[in-house]
């Protein structure tokens, strides 16, 4: 992502004094000239939103048309009981309102309508794209829409089912530095579409690739299958989902035993709910990556990030070269 060659105001280098000496001028140059679309407020999102604009993002829009419900204020912190009680407004208007609070020096807007629908020359004005709680087919739909741009537009799509989360992280073709020894050295990375990561064979994946990567894929199945919007599952239907299971195992190769029930009864316990504090790691992990995405400094994910909270450990999954390391 391109900076330009405007300097920071005063009033930006006092605000953001502590994180240009983390990550330098540059880097917030070119963080206060991104423009970031969200689409879906979840806990993890809005988690992630807090972040960016504390960060000092050029600009971040909100997408969602949802009215509040209880079950949206259950780990949605920007919106108040007041507000639930009082308001007619949307999800996105009334965490417009909380995050031009948090810094108003970041433009916070919000955009009616459904993504998957929308032209792509939308896309064009954005340099992130955020999306949850979508299909999987239309997160592959918005995948392939932010690569036909012209532009380089990094995709992200985060979810949190339970006490485990997910993040899947497309920069395309991304060139970024890395610090090795006392040098900083230029490297690039080319990564898959999401469509393309969920193409590849599962018996072509390493043997210690977390098994969370394989049970979000037989949910995103079940959900195709019976045509349910994410969160619609529940315990309800565990036995439909263990026969999708056992269909998705033997026509990859794998066995059944692959994929522990237990496993796929916690993702499934929860039905919408989010627990507050892995909304608050997931957020917390996608501003840093969108952060390197946007100053091309830090190593980036590539391309899936896992965090279960039975053993507090984060996964990084790169599902195109089978490689894993645990952070």
């Amino acid at each position: 992502m391109e900076g330009g060659e405007e300097e920071l105001t005063a009033h930006e280098t006092a605000l953001y004094d502590r994180q240009i000496r983390v990550w330098g001028v540059d880097a917030q140059k070119r963080l206060s000239k991104a423009h970031v679309l969200v689409s879906g407020l979840t806990g993890a999102t809005v988690e992630f939103c807090k972040n960016i604009v504390l960060a000092g993002v050029g600009s971040l829009t909100l997408m969602d048309d949802r009215l509040v419900t209880e079950e949206v204020l259950g780990a949605n912190f920007l919106i108040s009981l007041d507000e639930y009680a009082n308001s007619n407004k949307t999800v996105a208007e009334l965490c417009s309102q909380s995050l031009r609070d948090f810094n108003p020096m970041v433009g916070v807007s919000v955009l009616s309508g459904e993504l998957s629908q929308m032209d792509g020359e939308i896309f064009d004005k954005f340099d992130v794209v955020v999306v949850c709680s979508f299909s999987l087919q239309n997160k592959i739909l918005i995948n392939e829409r932010c690569r036909e741009r012209q532009k380089r537009i990094a995709f992200y799509t985060i979810d949190c089912k339970d006490s485990c989360g997910e993040i899947f992280v497309d920069l395309q073709n991304y060139t970024y530095m890395q610090k090795k020894g006392d040098e900083t050295v230029e490297r690039q990375l080319s990564y898959p579409s999401l469509e393309e990561a969920n193409k590849i064979p599962w018996k072509d994946l390493p043997r210690k690739v977390t098994k969370l990567y394989f049970a979000m894929r037989v949910l995103d199945k079940f959900e195709l299958l019976e045509g349910r919007k994410p969160g619609e599952t529940s315990l309800a239907d565990f036995e439909s989902i263990s026969i999708v299971r056992k269909d998705a195992c033997e026509a990859q190769g794998l066995k059944e035993s692959h994929l522990a029930d237990s496993l796929l009864e916690r993702l499934l316990a929860a039905g919408k709910m989010e627990h507050p504090a892995v909304c608050a790691i997931l957020g917390g992990i996608l501003g840093q990556e969108v952060i390197k995405a946007i100053s091309g400094k830090g190593d980036p994910v590539k391309n899936f990030f896992y965090f279960d909270a039975a053993d507090g450990k984060g996964i990084i999954e790169d599902i195109s070269v089978h490689t894993t390391v645990t952070a």
